[in-house]
């Protein structure tokens, strides 16, 4: 006996069963246009044509401006802005902290619990334990062993004790110091290491004299503070302070990126000024 075959399923059958499309003219009925298809076919080609739209689609909302018409995604101009609105509420809590410092200070006098005679005390006791600086001033061999030392490195002493006295830096970064500084090598500044976006902050009160970008340093920013202390901050991911600006000790200026083509990553180089000299910022300022 023969083998009887299989009959094909229903389902398969209707998928597989061919189909003519014809495209005839109306008036004529000339047959213009025809195709064969079928259910298989018209469900393939209709499924990569919805994949191809599907893809297409999520390309120009991930990769094009498009999203930002989107509700859920935010403008590059708004992320800006919500960055600069950070670094001011970074420099309103200092200011904060400090006139909070500064009226602890004078609760006891404003409530009284100091009287006026105990301040003129106070005063008068320490004007009594001043100290002499007469009695400090440096001995001829003090002052041949400085002359020898300034002359086998100009770099090394450029400021005096005096300077130190009317000028407190502030830190600009904490983090860790990659490269310190080193005058014989010419790098005058030390790099600290520090995430992107960390804010960067101004060493002390100054005017901004130099803010913008250059090929080697990236976003470059310069502030002249009193006693002829100059600050420099290079390699910045952008600049929040333009030239002529007055600064206050601890404001933002900017943020740790890594622009330029000297950068190795992400870090600040800060140098500090004085007299036209060059100073080691670690002599001044505790960056850890």
């Amino acid at each position: 006996m023969a083998k009887n075959k299989k009959k094909p399923s229903k389902l398969k059958q209707k998928l597989t069963d061919k189909y003519r499309l014809v495209v005839l003219n109306e008036d004529t009925f000339q047959e213009r246009f025809s195709l064969k298809l079928s259910r298989l076919n018209v469900f393939v080609v209709g499924g990569v044509f919805s994949i191809a739209i599907i893809t297409l689609t999520v390309f120009l909302i991930a990769f094009t401006s498009l999203k930002e018409y989107i509700p859920g995604y935010s403008s590059t101009q708004l992320k800006k802005k919500a960055t600069q609105l950070t670094y001011e509420a970074d420099s309103l809590k200092i200011k904060i902290a400090v006139l909070e410092k500064f009226t602890q200070a004078l609760r006891p006098v404003l409530t009284g619990e100091i009287e006026p005679d105990a301040i003129d005390s106070i005063r008068n006791e320490s004007k009594k334990a001043a100290i002499d600086y007469t009695k400090l001033s440096a001995t001829e061999q003090d002052l041949e062993f400085r002359e020898q030392i300034e002359n086998k490195d100009r770099y090394a002493l450029t400021a005096g004790g005096a300077d130190r006295a009317k000028i407190i830096f502030f830190a600009p970064i904490t983090g860790t110091v990659s490269q310190s500084f080193n005058a014989a090598n010419k790098h005058f500044a030390i790099d600290i290491v520090a995430k992107t976006g960390t804010p960067v902050k101004a060493v002390a009160d100054g005017t901004v004299i130099l803010s913008g970008w250059t090929a080697e340093t990236g976003y470059t920013i310069t502030i002249q503070h009193s006693n002829n202390f100059v600050s420099v901050y290079k390699h910045n991911g952008d600049l929040l302070k333009q030239q002529g600006d007055f600064v206050k000790s601890g404001e933002v200026i900017g943020s740790v990126g890594s622009t330029g083509e000297l950068t190795t990553g992400p870090h600040l180089h800060f140098e500090l000024w004085n007299n036209g000299y060059p100073t080691n910022p670690t002599n001044y300022i505790d960056f850890q």
